[in-house]
């Protein structure tokens, strides 16, 4: 089997897990107009419609700003904005209509798309496009009429769903049609918030130009609380960056009841399948809760467990255990699980007669190491120790003695242990004990 062949099917069965849990999951899609006149247009198209073909429930709302502004400049005419917000006249309203008429075309044509020896070969997909939203006039604030700029006022949820149901995809315009049957200029992430929120959708994913949403020292964020990106977003008043409207929308949608919203680089052409596909993604995560969670192990996470120590378990850095022993002893364990995956673990054993307790199998994910995640699981069973009326802490181990040291651990002998654990003690290892006090 060739190298290129062996990382295909590698890289589809690390995948497998991704492709169950998105079937039948309703994602909202927008993007702005700019995706439908890039390089990577195309790339963009194939992969929504491998989403549509692996059962994502799929709503896409496109953005047409590149669109309007070039109809504006040929007519000589422009949108205004006054305090933040554009003013829609007449003449841009046309050029809203048009503009928004085209991409919807566009993007039909896109997905009707089926040459041979191309991703889209076979395929028969159906984009389905319809008065969506109903929405109102911003009306006039601080004295200003902003004219046909609306905002939503609903969205039609039943007769989106329907069209999922029938197995199409779904595209909503940033055009609303207002009761009175006036048309409304909309902002198309705004629009994508309020469907995402009609829909209860599993995720929102929001393509954004330019830079992400990075750190004080440059380097990108990949998951955020709401919290966190209210703090970011506070702390990026006086230079906002581009993203920082995103990732509003981001909070807005996740405090609306939206489990999971996503930012990705609309410039990079794997943006999509690398973030849905992989453990840890290429954008930024917005949740209201944290992605990563320490907890105790459950019977169901033996699977895991035996995964992450089986190497270490080979190459005589861990004692073998069985999953008959993890069965038993599954209560004294602690995970680190991301998003379902276990990605560290330790165990808690109290050993009879004494007030020590011993920590074993502290394992964490080569792919995790360096985030602090073992100090992490070492801290909270510690206290969990502290918790259950344990005054000590050991650890027995044959190649990560000074990691322990560093962690407040003094090296010790066998005669410091209980005698109950020393009865245990296997000279054939030669394990080195270390001590903690737990004060």
């Amino acid at each position: 089997m060739s190298d290129e062949l062996t990382r295909l099917v590698q890289w589809f069965r690390h995948s497998t897990p991704y492709i169950h849990a998105h079937r039948d999951k309703t994602f909202v899609v927008s993007f702005g107009g700019e995706a439908l006149s890039g390089e990577t247009r195309a790339g963009l198209i194939h992969d929504l419609a491998l989403l549509s073909g692996l059962g994502v429930r799929l709503v896409l709302v496109p953005g047409a700003r590149p669109q309007i502004e070039q109809r504006l400049h040929e007519r000589g005419a422009e949108i205004r904005y006054v305090n933040g917000l554009r003013v829609t006249d007449g003449e841009a309203l046309r050029c809203v209509q048009d503009a928004v008429g085209c991409v919807r075309l566009e993007l039909e044509a896109l997905f009707s798309m089926g040459l041979a020896n191309s991703p889209m070969a076979g395929l028969r997909l159906q984009l389905a496009s319809g008065n969506f939203v109903t929405a109102r006039p911003l009306g006039v604030r601080d004295g200003v009429d902003y004219q046909h700029t609306g905002e939503v006022r609903r969205v039609d949820a039943e007769a989106i769903v329907a069209r999922l149901d029938e197995g199409a995809i779904a595209q909503v315009s940033p055009l609303g049609v207002s009761p009175t049957g006036e048309q409304f200029n909309l902002y198309a992430e705004d629009v994508a918030v309020a469907v995402a929120r009609a829909l209860q959708a599993d995720k929102l994913i929001m393509l954004h130009e330019g830079e992400g949403v990075m750190d004080t020292h440059k380097a990108l964020i990949a998951e955020l609380t709401i919290e966190e990106a209210t703090a970011w977003l506070a702390g990026v008043e006086t230079e906002r960056p581009p993203v920082a409207d995103q990732l509003e929308r981001a909070v807005e949608a996740c405090r609306s009841g939206v489990p999971r919203a996503h930012l990705l680089p609309r410039g990079e052409d794997e943006a999509i399948l690398g973030e849905l596909f992989t453990r840890d993604g290429i954008g930024t995560l917005v949740a209201p809760r944290v992605f990563e969670q320490l907890r105790t192990a459950r019977v169901d996470d033996i699977g895991g467990i035996l995964s992450l120590i089986a190497p270490l378990e080979r190459d005589g850095t861990l004692v073998e255990r069985t999953r008959e022993r993890l069965e038993n002893q599954i209560e004294d364990f602690m995970v680190m699980d991301r998003e379902g995956t276990v990605v560290g673990c330790a165990a808690l054993h109290s050993i009879p007669d004494s007030s020590v307790a011993e920590l074993a199998c502290l394992v964490v994910h080569p792919d995790y190491r360096g985030g602090h995640r073992g100090a992490t699981l070492l801290q909270r069973l510690e206290q969990t120790a502290q918790a259950a009326g344990h005054q000590t802490l050991c650890v027995l181990t044959t190649r990560t003695a000074h990691w322990f040291q560093e962690q407040g651990f003094e090296p010790g002998t066998v005669d410091d242990l209980p005698v109950s654990r020393q009865s245990f003690y296997n000279l054939a290892r030669g394990s080195k004990v270390f001590i903690k006090p737990l004060a």
